[in-house]
């Protein structure tokens, strides 16, 4: 196999979430997403249990995750609810142009922590994917991620995990953040005796 390193390198090193309201509104051409699908589909998974899950919201359904995510919410806030989550709920997903759940379908013959692991390199992979065409991406655990009352809606069992939604669009121009890490040097040890 012969890849090009520094480009490889480069790649990770540039991945970085890039929020909603930092999108143009341009649509990311649906090419684009099937290739990081795809893409998620080669993790490494443990015993080939490929758990990952994902639906895809696009168009017209956007608005109908939005308005089920805010619905929910309203039905389990109680006699006070928070009008500015509502409206946050609402408006925040009408910024991207896809918006991708991620779940878990749980196989209880594999530690629960693996397959959280699968997904989330699923996620990473879809991550560089879409930083390689310069999409912005978002991994957000907010909105209904925690209510096990959503997990229907997203085709996922009573078992299932639902682990947030990937909010996806094309960055305005000079919107792509810089990064910066602390050192590898202070976070490993090598043990050579």
């Amino acid at each position: 196999m012969n890849y090009d390193k520094t480009q490889i390198s480069d790649l990770i090193k540039n991945r970085r979430s890039v929020f909603p309201k930092n999108y143009s509104g341009e649509r990311v051409s649906d090419e684009v997403i099937a290739e990081m699908l795809e893409n998620a589909n080669w993790a490494p998974t443990h015993k080939m249990t490929e758990p990952w899950r994902f639906t895809v919201f696009c168009d017209e359904g956007i608005e109908a995750f939005a308005n089920f995510q805010a619905e929910l919410y309203l039905k389990t806030a109680g006699k006070k609810p928070d009008k500015d989550k509502v409206k946050k709920l609402k408006s925040k997903p009408l910024m991207c142009s896809h918006i991708i759940s991620i779940g878990l379908k749980r196989n209880k013959s594999i530690p629960k922590m693996e397959e959280i692991a699968a997904v989330a390199a699923a996620v990473q992979n879809m991550h560089l994917t879409a930083t390689a065409h310069g999409v912005g991406l978002y991994w957000s655990t907010g909105g209904v991620t925690y209510d096990k009352n959503a997990n229907s809606f997203f085709d996922l069992g009573e078992k299932d995990l639902l682990m947030g939604f990937l909010y996806i669009g094309m960055p305005k121009s000079g919107k792509w953040p810089k990064g910066k890490r602390k050192s590898i040097d202070k976070k490993v040890k090598w043990v050579e005796k």
